[in-house]
């Protein structure tokens, strides 16, 4: 509850994060039948680059800005990720407003998906509220994001993807994750999963993905973006994406994508991985 996300907002960690969403939602749009997607962590939609809290971390420094500044040379997969926030920043070359994942995804979503938003903390709720007033296909509920996978799943359009992005503000945080996919992928086994983690102690993320394969659920794609050693928990060293039910060539789209992303930041460590944990 007390997580804020300007702090943090176009981070490598949302580019990365925001990179894989797009491609998803992408693939979604391929098909004429309208989706859904329910973002269960939703935050408030859009954030101010030049707000006093994104200003005092400058996050987005290293991230977003570095991205948008390469964008010439990036590949054309993350055209749709870019191109939406450029739609946010009118003028050219300006770099203001960065879309959340909710204003993220109704960007690229069409007028008939839609969109389901999920959030707890009380004044970040009504910010969002408004954001989406006058948006019909756009619903925002203030609740738990755990609740809502169980409150919505199935999706009634039966075609779709559910986002699973906490603020790992609590030390179970991983095994409320696969527990919370359990559940869904029982009421929901064909939707889509996109679950982020953070990547400070190694053994954390492994023990996490060792819980994932015990779940018996097939299809389970990780990709994950580093940009320092892992020599230490003591910082953020990457983050990574887990994507059940990954749309057609995913995969491969990413490891053309992540690369590019990581080169584009200008980091001298880390890099990009993706592999399958679970194959079909």
């Amino acid at each position: 509850m007390n997580y804020r996300h300007i702090f943090h907002a176009g981070s490598f960690t949302d580019v990365m994060k925001h990179a894989v969403v797009a491609l998803i939602l992408e693939r979604l749009c391929a098909k004429e039948t309208p989706f859904g997607v329910l973002d269960t962590h939703a935050g408030i939609g859009r954030y101010d680059l030049e707000s006093q809290q994104a200003s005092r971390t400058g996050e987005y420094l290293g991230g977003i800005a570095r991205v948008m500044a390469a964008a010439e040379r990036l590949p054309p997969g993350l055209g749709p990720y870019l191109n939406a926030v450029r739609a946010l920043n009118t003028e050219p070359g300006m770099l203001r407003w960065y879309p959340g994942s909710p204003r993220l995804a109704r960007q690229l979503m069409r007028p008939g998906d839609r969109l389901l938003l999920a959030e707890l903390h009380p004044e970040d709720v009504e910010t969002l509220r408004q954001e989406f007033a006058r948006d019909r296909n756009t619903s925002v509920q203030h609740m738990d994001g755990y609740r809502a996978i169980k409150a919505h799943l199935p999706l009634k359009e039966r075609r779709g993807m559910v986002l699973v992005d906490p603020p790992f503000e609590v030390t179970d945080e991983f095994d409320r994750m696969v527990a919370a996919l359990a559940t869904g992928h029982a009421r929901w086994p064909t939707g889509i999963y996109a679950l982020w983690y953070p990547i400070k102690e190694r053994a954390a993320v492994w023990r996490f993905h060792d819980a994932l394969e015990r779940t018996g659920i097939r299809k389970i794609l990780m990709a994950e973006l580093t940009i320092h050693e892992e020599d230490t928990h003591q910082r953020l060293n990457g983050c990574g994406m887990i994507v059940v039910n990954p749309p057609w060539q995913l995969d491969r789209n990413l490891e053309l994508v992540l690369p590019a992303l990581h080169e584009a930041m200008g980091v001298q460590a880390g890099g990009a991985r993706v592999e399958w944990l679970v194959p079909e």
